[in-house]
């Protein structure tokens, strides 16, 4: 049974913090002064018996205990919000999907995943929210019950231990640049002049970045000229084709470009297998018949993929 000494303020006070990763971001959203959210979250750990976040320069992070209670808290929230929802008819009697999607499957996965699940019988009926972003960001809000999927590379992310994934396939990524850009079809035996060149990369404090840091000091690269840092996918291929830089992109973000010859990729291997792409869900939350369409869907986009 529910401890009656937790209330509702409680909870939102926990998952916001827990959405904001700062308790005064958290407190303007609320709408409320920080002491009294600080207040709210120390009289949840009281009731609860343990510490929730933990705070460092960084910002205000989950502990193990406060990764469970997210897992169940998030969900029940919100599984409350839909019920009062469709009491109200807020949607018409008509029913969404929320898909948190990672730049990795942006610009081929998820358009014929789509496609498919359009013409499923319960895809018909139901309209889907495509939400982008870090990996962090998209699995902190499957946790908290906000989305229904994320889909992507994102097996190296933290938040993803208390979550179910199942795998898709490996993509890699590739280190391209625009044809007549000075290491354009060279040998680099010596990756010295990789480090003067301009570089697309993905922000910092993600997955993908994570590996960019390990590839450059396995080779004893040394970013020292200004980057780009986006995961946009439009915007990384618009600069790259203008300008003398490296991009650092997913094999099917660039597959095209490179058989047009529109992007030629450096002799210099990346990665050889790449990463686990596939698809993420909260095991604590109930599927729907068309969560199960659209993961179907992905699978046979996924293994249409590889053919």
């Amino acid at each position: 049974m529910l401890n009656h000494r937790i209330k509702l303020r409680h909870l939102n006070a926990f998952l916001e913090v827990s959405r904001r990763r700062s308790f005064a971001r958290a407190a303007d959203s609320l709408a409320i002064t920080q002491p009294g959210i600080s207040k709210a979250i120390r009289e949840l750990e009281e009731i609860v018996g343990a510490t929730l976040f933990e705070r460092s320069a960084q910002g205000v992070s989950l502990t193990q205990a406060g990764l469970t209670l997210l897992r169940h808290a998030g969900p029940a929230l919100k599984a409350l919000e839909e019920g009062v929802g469709a009491l109200a008819d807020v949607h018409g009697g008509h029913a969404w999907l929320r898909i948190g999607a990672l730049s990795t499957v942006e610009s081929r996965l998820m358009p014929a995943a789509l496609g498919r699940f359009q013409t499923s019988p319960h895809g018909r009926t139901t309209s889907v929210t495509v939400v982008t972003g870090a990996s962090a960001y998209l699995l902190s809000r499957l946790s908290l019950g906000e989305l229904d999927m994320v889909v992507g590379r994102m097996t190296e992310a933290r938040e993803i231990r208390d979550l179910a994934f199942e795998h898709l396939y490996y993509e890699s990524l590739r280190l391209v640049v625009r044809p007549g850009h000075a290491l354009a079809g060279h040998a680099l035996e010596d990756t010295a002049p990789l480090g003067e060149c301009r570089w697309v990369l993905p922000p910092q404090q993600t997955t993908l970045r994570q590996q960019v840091d390990s590839f450059c000091v396995r080779h004893a690269i040394s970013l020292s000229s200004p980057c780009l840092e986006t995961l946009s996918l439009t915007l990384s291929r618009r600069y790259t084709l203008e300008n003398d830089a490296i991009w650092v992109a997913p094999f099917d973000a660039v597959d095209d470009d490179l058989q047009a010859g529109r992007l030629v990729e450096l002799s210099l291997a990346f990665e050889h297998q790449g990463g686990s792409v596939g698809l993420c869900t909260n095991a604590s939350v109930d599927t729907s018949l068309a969560l199960d369409d659209f993961a179907e869907s992905l699978r046979q986009a996924a293994a249409e993929r590889q053919h």
